[in-house]
């Protein structure tokens, strides 16, 4: 695993498993999780479907949280 992706993983407040859940399933597991979150929470949201790649971007704009970037099937996400 590389070391910048540990580092991450280490300093999240949440981890997510959405492995295998097609759309809409991932986005709306992380919508209902990242909820009760204070802002500036960091999420990170493993998915591992293709349509995620479109999808949690769009929701992290329309929520108006930060979406952080994706590292394969981990998405970072920050709660604003």
């Amino acid at each position: 695993m590389p070391a910048a992706k540990l580092r991450t993983m280490m300093m999240a407040d949440l981890e997510i498993d959405a492995l295998g859940l097609l759309c809409p399933l991932p986005v709306l597991r992380l919508r209902k999780r990242m909820g009760s979150l204070p802002a500036g929470a960091l999420v990170i949201l493993h998915a591992d479907d293709p349509a995620a790649h479109v999808d949690v971007p769009h929701f992290c704009a329309e929520a108006g949280h930060e979406f952080v970037g994706v590292d394969g099937h981990a998405f970072t996400i920050r709660k604003r």
